[in-house]
């Protein structure tokens, strides 16, 4: 899996995937399973909803 998921958009999905699992709990709703998703994308750094857009926000380096 090449990395799609970089920088800003890596922290985003970190803090939301957190803050949606906090509250799920803290409401004591099964909702807050659905914070895992970001989490986990923000983690490993690969988000497979970007594939089939060809988006990524990681930097890349181009060749000289």
């Amino acid at each position: 899996m090449k990395p799609n998921v970089g920088g800003i958009d890596k922290i985003i999905r970190i803090i939301a995937g957190l803050s949606i699992i906090a509250v799920g709990a803290y409401f004591q709703s099964w909702w807050g399973a659905a914070g895992l998703i970001p989490l986990a994308t923000g983690l490993i750094n690969w988000c497979p909803a970007y594939l089939p857009f060809g988006w990524s926000t990681c930097k890349t380096k181009e060749a000289e």
